[in-house]
């Protein structure tokens, strides 16, 4: 199997081989497609577990504070 590498724009899900490359292709080809990633946009809660908050001078509360009323 021959391998080529070339870039191109996918338009309305057709792939045009380059002009030079044509007369290499046979009747069958192994077409494996590469894409950069698009940053997904999240929500503040996926933010923040991925890069939690870290307060300087936080202290948990004591069982005491927590049921304190």
């Amino acid at each position: 199997m021959q391998a080529i590498e070339f870039q191109t724009t996918i338009s309305n899900g057709i792939i045009e081989v380059p002009k030079q490359y044509r007369h290499q292709l046979s009747k069958y080809a192994k077409i494996i497609v590469l894409m950069e990633e698009i940053p997904q946009k999240t929500g503040i809660v996926t933010q923040l577990l991925q890069h939690p908050l870290k307060p300087q001078h936080f202290r948990p509360l004591t069982r005491e504070e927590i049921y304190e009323r």
